[in-house]
């Protein structure tokens, strides 16, 4: 039951229902719905999903590319109290099986292009009872989305905004994904954030350019949505057809990881500035990249930080305002740089980055000894290194060891999963992997490995073993052979010396 100072997305479809009636809310290649209409049709999913059984607090899986449906579900759930476990649709089956392990979802809905996968995972899921479609085409086994709308009066929702909402899996220090729990007030603020943040009003037009699995689609999404603007919905990215939309749609906002940025300015070349309505776009990406947007496009390029465990992003500014910077932290967050004992640091020097304030996740899902550990001193504990200037902007400056990650192409990669991966070859005696400076992905995964004595093996299939057991974007698109990894005294690995040595230059892909 929804508190005296509840407001959920639910809420806010109604508000825009109201206040821009038949003005766009999203539009795809063939179709589109209002304000209204969408109001109405996550009104009658709402009452489907309720009359089909579902309860508040029970899971519900999401798998699919961009669709116009995410935002009715979003809504529904957002109304009756489901939470939705949304699925990093680039994963193996082994690493979805672990998160529905994890979450124990009563139901998964799929579109027509997983539904193969939902299936499979639904017959080795006990805890899975339905198949739903986030399309027509889901099989005799599923109900379609279809026969999920019902008729009916809308009623108050059921939730609360503090309520958990969405479970995101993020990488994590033992190697396995731990869930993210976000609330709705956690989402809705940081899209009101980024609503003011870009003066976004009922004219924008933001192109989905990234998943909406992912914590930056959603809040990008969610920010065009409560400003009254239009969302416009790419399945998945392809470089000519996000151009095409782009000039045709009158996009004003984007967000973006490498590669993206550099592909669509290329199907942009020879495009006049005039007849584009690009003004914002935020995201991560090389200077020249960035100068070349910027040149192109007449738009303004932001830098940012931000997690998936702070809602998404929390400092934000014009990269021109300070080139290398991640911006300056928004109103509502709180950011400080403290050193190994939570002691806060100097201007200028380097040390974690912790965050407290609403847009702090609630939880880690079923893992309370690392929730409370993360939040140790009232402080959400990033496990990224950085400093702040005089100026109070930010400055990125790596990981903390126990939080190795590789953030290539806008994914997470956790180091230590592909070195055990590596190490099931028979030929590999010891891997150690790394991020190194990329030109594509910004930062890419590289591969030292020691073969077993008289083993040969080239990069390209020490790569496809990868790939054939964990995600396709975790494999090492650089591989270098050693004869022995540099060692601590006690014996260790010294991973720090093996950055030195091997982090700076491209290896052989």
């Amino acid at each position: 039951m929804p508190s005296l100072q509840s407001y959920t997305l639910f809420d806010q479809l109604r508000r825009n229902a109201g206040h821009f009636g038949q003005a766009e809310a999203l539009s795809w290649v063939g179709g589109g719905l209002s304000h209204a209409e969408l109001f109405r049709e996550t009104e009658s999913l709402s009452l489907g999903l309720r009359d089909k059984g579902f309860q508040p607090g029970d899971r519900l899986a999401v798998l699919g590319q961009n669709t116009y449906r995410f935002f009715t579900l979003f809504g529904a759930a957002a109304r009756i109290g489901l939470i939705l476990v949304l699925i990093n649709r680039r994963l193996s089956p082994e690493e979805m099986d672990f998160i529905l392990e994890d979450t124990t979802p009563t139901a998964i809905a799929a579109d027509a292009d997983h539904a193969d996968v939902a299936k499979s995972l639904l017959q080795k899921h006990s805890s899975i009872k339905a198949l739903l479609g986030l399309d027509s085409e889901v099989g005799a086994e599923g109900i379609p989305y279809e026969g999920l709308l019902a008729g009916g009066s809308c009623s108050e929702p059921q939730a609360d905004w503090n309520d958990p909402y969405v479970i995101i899996h993020t990488a994590a220090v033992q190697g396995k994904p731990r869930g993210g729990v976000l609330t709705q007030q956690n989402l809705l603020l940081d899209a009101l954030l980024l609503a003011n943040e870009f003066g976004l009003d009922s004219g924008d037009a933001y192109l989905n350019l990234l998943p909406l699995y992912h914590i930056m689609g959603i809040n990008l999404a969610l920010a065009a949505l409560v400003s009254g603007g239009r969302n416009v919905i790419l399945p998945g990215f392809e470089a000519g057809e996000a151009a095409r939309l782009t000039r045709e749609e009158g996009v004003s906002l984007l967000g973006t990881f490498p590669p993206m940025l550099g592909s669509l300015l290329e199907e942009l070349e020879g495009v006049s500035p005039e007849v584009l309505s690009l003004r914002h776009v935020v995201g991560i990406d090389q200077q020249e990249t960035i100068a070349a947007l910027e040149r192109k496009t007449g738009s303004v390029f932001y830098s940012m930080y931000g997690q998936t465990e702070t809602s998404g992003l929390i400092t934000m500014a014009p990269n021109r305002d300070n080139p290398g910077s991640a911006g300056r932290p928004f109103p509502l967050v709180n950011l400080a740089i403290v050193d190994e004992y939570d002691r806060e640091v100097p201007t200028g020097e380097k040390g974690e980055i912790v965050v407290r304030g609403p847009l702090v996740f609630r939880e880690y899902w079923n893992q309370p000894e690392i929730t409370d550990n993360i939040f140790r001193e009232g402080w959400h504990h990033t496990g990224d290194v950085g400093r702040l200037d005089e100026r109070g902007y930010l400055f990125f400056a790596g990981r903390r060891a126990e939080k190795e990650l590789i953030k290539s192409g806008g994914e997470n990669v956790f180091p230590v999963e592909v070195e055990k991966t590596l190490l099931e070859h028979p030929r590999v005696k010891e891997a150690v992997v790394i991020g190194v400076p990329d030109p594509r992905f910004g930062e890419g995964i590289k591969a030292i490995c020691v073969l077993e004595e008289g083993a040969d093996v080239s990069p390209k299939e020490l790569g496809d073993f990868v790939a054939e057991r964990i995600a396709g974007y975790k494999k090492p698109r650089y591989v270098e052979f050693v004869a022995s990894l540099p060692r601590k005294e006690d014996g260790s690995v010294d991973r720090e010396e093996v950055k030195r040595l091997h982090g700076a230059e491209s290896a052989r892909e």
